[in-house]
């Protein structure tokens, strides 16, 4: 049966095995040989990461066309109008694509946060806000790029949720191992 792994990221960490000489790796916080993110996060990102070792699953998961949702709490600099808002709901022109329509709320600060480190800068007069982002689509620094092209930067991106899956529970750098949502199609030799 596949292995399915639901790691908290912490800020600062390679989404990959292999060491790259600057950032610690996922090697470095799940032991378990053989398994490999379904999708990635970025170094400078926290939150949600799915591992397997079934590569038909990995692909389940991380491919777009199965469009499973993916929850991000934002920080963002500023306090987005309702225009801004609507624009991340629309879709947003970026330089290569516009992006699908997203869910966009607003939200306070998650309860359930963990504090960062290193922290985020706080700069004495400008405001900050949170919003929960829902994708159906991944591409690179895509969260960041949206929140950019509406005028308020992101400060802090944490995904809290890859389909059913959430990191309710994982403190940063703690994972679990839950049994798969649904059968392989990996053959049984």
């Amino acid at each position: 049966m596949p292995r399915l792994i639901l790691l908290n990221k912490p800020y600062g960490v390679i989404c990959q095995f292999r060491p790259d000489g600057v950032h610690p790796t996922l090697k470095d916080y799940v032991p378990l040989p053989g398994v490999y993110p379904a999708g990635r996060l970025d170094t400078d990102s926290e939150g949600l990461v799915i591992l397997t070792d079934d590569g038909w699953l990995q692909h389940r998961i991380a491919d777009p066309r199965h469009k499973l949702p993916k929850t991000y709490w934002v920080q963002v600099e500023g306090i987005p109008d309702e225009a801004a808002l609507e624009r991340l709901r629309r879709g947003v022109r970026l330089r290569d694509f516009v992006t699908r329509p997203a869910q966009v709320v607003r939200m306070e600060e998650p309860a359930a946060l963990w504090p960062r480190d290193p922290p985020i800068r706080q700069r004495r007069y400008i405001p900050v806000s949170w919003l929960a982002i829902t994708l159906r689509e991944g591409k690179n620094r895509q969260v960041r790029r949206m929140t950019a092209a509406v005028g308020h930067p992101t400060l802090r991106l944490v995904r809290w949720s890859i389909g059913k899956w959430t990191l309710a529970g994982l403190a940063p750098g703690q994972w679990r191992e839950l049994p798969p949502p649904f059968r392989s199609r990996r053959r049984v030799e």
